[in-house]
């Protein structure tokens, strides 16, 4: 498995953004697809963004428009850069790394993400 560390969230106005940052323990990008997920109070953890090893990108449509997930294969980063957020964009975001051969997906400890006035 992957050790991943997520980093960038906190609490921001409605409108705002921010970027969240995940750090991979190694290089994993060109075997791994990565993505960002989210789980608010009281609801179910869905998928964000999903990046993958050929750079091919998919969001929810919550999100579309406003939110992009890119990497630096250089820093073993991926980030999710986070604009004109909202206050259903509340949650605990996760970064995951599934790995293109068989094997589990690995997953961040989470970092939470506020958007209130």
């Amino acid at each position: 498995q992957v050790q991943l560390v997520e980093s960038g969230g906190g609490l921001v106005q409605p409108g705002g953004s921010l970027r969240l940052s995940c750090a991979a323990s190694r290089s994993i990008f060109s075997i791994y697809a990565m993505g960002w997920y989210r789980q608010a109070p009281g609801k179910q953890r869905e998928l964000v963004a999903h990046i993958t090893s050929d750079g091919s990108t998919n969001y929810a449509d919550s999100v579309k428009g406003r939110f992009t997930i890119s990497t630096d294969n250089a820093k073993n980063t991926v980030y999710l850069q986070m604009n004109n957020l909202k206050p259903e964009d509340t949650a605990v975001y996760y970064c995951t790394a599934d790995p293109i051969a068989p094997g589990p997906l690995s997953w961040g400890q989470g970092t939470q993400v506020t958007v209130s006035s």
